[in-house]
Formats: C-alpha cells, structure tokens, sequence
C-alpha cells in the first residue's frame, strides 16, 4: 500500500503510514529480544551480559548504516514530493554504491578491530569469550543490515511503508524459531543465538531487495541513470553523512554509557541489558512515529505544501505527547513484572536495578517524544546539521553527567539513570528556541 502524503488528512495520513513503521520496528527490536528471553532463561546472567553489551556495539554500527540509508531516504522523499522521477532514479543509483562500499569497509575494520574494540568496551573477563564468540558470528550480518535498511528507507519515501514490515515480519517468526533450534535443542549456546539473528536479518535483506526490484519496477535506474552526477551525489552525501553523524554520536554515546555500566560488574550489565531492550520497546513506537513525521515533512517540502507543514507539525505534537504519556504510565506500574518476562525471579537484585532504571527513564518519555519529532522535522527541512546539534547535546549531557554522578558514592548508578532524561529536555530546549526564534526554520 503506497501512500501520497501531500494529500488528505493529516493525523490519519501520518498514522496509517507509521503503524506498519511501528510495527515493523518493534519487530525488528523482537531480534534482539529473542535472544536476550532465550540466552537469559536458558544460559544464564553472565551470557545475558555479554549478548546484551554485544547489542550496544551492534546498534552503534547498525546506526552508522541506517543514517546513511536515513539520510538518501529523505532526498527520495523529496524528490518525490516534487514528482523528479530521474533525479530520484539517479539517486537510487548513486547511493547504493556509495553505501555499499562504506558496508564493506566498516565490516573489514569490526573483524579487524574486534579486541581493541572489546578491551575498549571494559568487558570483564567471565564473558569476554562468549561475546568475542557471539560478536565474530554477528558481524556477518552487517552487509544483510544494509540492505534491509536500504531499501526499507526507499520504499518509505515514497509512501510504501507496509512492504518493509511483511519482510521483517517474516524475519522474526524465522529468527524465534531459529533461536530455539540453536540454543535449545542444539545447545550451541550464545554463539546459536547469533547464528539464528544473522540468517534471519539475511532473509529480511536479500527478501526486500529482489521484491522491490521486481515489483516496484518505475524505481528502477535505467541506463541513463546509471553515471556519475556531483550534484546529486553532493546532496546524497550531505544528507547521508549528517544524518549518519547523528546517528552514530547517538549510538557512541549509549556505547560510552554500556563502558560506564560494564564497570560496575555483571549483574549491573545484566539489568541495564534487560531494561534498555524493555526501554528501547516502549519508546520505539514514538521514534518511528517521528521518522514517519519526518517522511510527511519532506514530501510536503518537496511538493511546497507550507500550511500543510504547520498543521501537520502540530498535529504531531499532541498525538506523540498522547502516546507518551500513555506508555510512560505502563513502564512505571508494571516496570517489575516487565523485568521478570526476561529474568528469573531467584535474581532479585537484576530485577530491583532494572525495574529503578525503567522507572527513572519512563517517567520522562514525553521527553524523547518531542526529540524525535525535532530530528524528523530538521532532517526532512534540509537542515540535518540542526540534528546532529540536538543528538550532540542530548548524548553530550548524557555521557557527562553519566560519569561525573555516578562517581559520588551516595548517587551511584542511578546517576547513569538520571542523565539520560536531562539531556532530551535541554537538547528540546534548544530545538525548540531554534524553531521559535530563526525565519528559515517556518
């Protein structure tokens, strides 16, 4: 179902084209999941630390490719809007490769660089095999991660957010599956759990690639097309690059933070793995809500729909804030049964960490609502440099006082905690005054 989002209504444009981009995500997010219920119910806390300190690394490379992918998503967008089918063919053609080769590079340099990485990371000892172990097999993946992500980013700007979601839906139930096989009944223990998401996420790409190659064949470069063009590749890289920046300083913050947490031990890993996976869940459905905002902005942008932008800016607002408050409420009443879906009750003191960090985050989930709406509206506006200041600001707060507060002894972790929310308040701030305050951002 492919949708023209300069036309019709506002709230109910924006929210058929994010249900499947929620849906999706969450999905998505079932990967690591998957592994995190398995590995913590069946091989116990130490290989729930190291599968869970392996997904911060994961998501920090995975978020290197999807700004890319993000960032050429939004020039499709907006030559769409603007109904440029050759420009936009040749950006399709100019970005595959431009990305492909940066895929290629960043999976040589993660084989190559695996231990200094690990060392990096502050990994204890008692599980620096098993996720060196799970991490040599996940890595794998990154080129499947590419394609999935590219040409889930393609399909999405140009309305079609509902093929993406099939693929990955398909991609979930096999990786569940697959998990069981490997860990349960063939015992081979975290480096099973690898395996099962790696197959998995191969199935998602290669699946979304030929589908969209067949089936979408207008979006398909012809010869013409197929040549080197500056300018579109200026642009493409502009885009890409800063929203890629925003991204990565987004995921290296978090993984500065993972360094942080590995040093208070095992089973402080072992919580922070569990909340963040039960944290990521709640809020993802507001984060792919911001990037479906973003995707209305730029075709409307595109297509010199002004008013349509101010009404659909506000619209957004009070329905993320809507969301928010409602998922804020259910994280922090049941924050401790949430922990014990993935957590045996015998491990009291997991439960009692992670349930004092989904309580702190939670509250504030209006916070990052807002945050997210930001990042969609600067990126889709041309003004990507705008988000990579918000992120910066955000995880910049984050990561200072993460480490100044946890240092006094009567604060501890849960100044790790308390850091996060500080730094989506003042990064909204400082969007908000920007947009206030300066002409070009109307």
């Amino acid at each position: 179902m492919q949708q023209d989002l300069t036309k019709g209504s506002i709230t109910r444009t924006m929210l058929f084209f994010a249900v499947p981009m929620i849906l999706g995500n969450l999905l998505q997010q079932f990967y690591n999941i998957a592994d995190t219920l398995i590995v913590g119910r069946v091989l116990g806390s130490e290989a729930l630390a190291a599968v869970g300190s392996a997904y911060s690394l994961m998501t920090f490379l995975t978020s290197i490719l999807l700004g890319l992918s993000m960032g050429s998503g939004t020039v499709f967008s907006i030559c769409f809007g603007q109904k440029n089918m050759d420009k936009l063919k040749s950006s399709i053609f100019l970005s595959f490769f431009f990305i492909a080769i940066i895929t290629i590079v960043l999976n040589l340099l993660v084989f190559l660089l695996i231990d200094p990485i690990l060392h990096l990371l502050q990994t204890p000892d008692n599980i620096y095999s098993m996720m060196r172990e799970y991490l040599i097999v996940i890595f794998f993946g990154i080129s499947a991660t590419f394609l999935y992500n590219y040409f889930a980013s393609l399909l999405r700007a140009i309305g079609n957010s509902l093929v993406p979601l099939v693929f990955l839906a398909i991609s979930a139930l096999l990786n569940v599956g697959l998990d069981l096989l490997f860990v349960l009944v063939f015992s081979f223990g975290v480096k099973g759990a690898a395996i099962a998401t790696v197959l998995s996420q191969f199935v998602s790409g290669i699946g979304i690639l030929c589908y969209t190659f067949f089936h979408f064949s207008y979006l398909r470069p012809e010869k013409r097309h197929c040549k080197w063009d500056g300018g579109i590749l200026k642009e493409i890289t502009q885009f890409s690059f800063l929203t890629c920046i925003q991204q990565s300083v987004m995921n290296f913050g978090i993984l500065m933070v993972q360094g942080l947490v590995n040093s208070f031990g095992a089973t402080v890993m072992a919580a922070f793995t569990v909340a963040v996976k039960i944290d990521s869940f709640a809020y993802m459905p507001v984060q792919d809500f911001g990037n479906a905002f973003s995707t209305f902005i730029a075709q409307n942008y595109g297509a010199k729909q002004f008013l349509r932008i101010k009404k659909g800016i506000r619209n957004a607002i009070i329905t993320s804030t809507v969301f928010c408050v409602m998922i804020s409420t259910i994280v922090f009443l049941f924050a401790k049964p949430l922990m014990m879906i993935f957590v045996k009750p015998e491990e009291t003191e997991i439960i009692s960490i992670g349930v004092q960090y989904l309580r702190t985050e939670g509250t504030f989930y209006c916070g990052i609502g807002c945050l997210f709406l930001l990042y969609g509206f600067y990126r889709a506006i041309q003004k990507p440099g705008m988000s990579v200041i918000l992120t910066i600001i955000s995880l910049g707060t984050r990561v200072l006082l993460a480490y100044t507060l946890s240092a006094i002894p009567s604060i501890g972790i849960l100044g790790i905690w308390i850091s996060v929310p500080i730094g989506w308040f003042l990064a909204d701030l400082v969007g908000l005054l920007y947009y206030l305050f300066n002409p070009s951002a109307k």
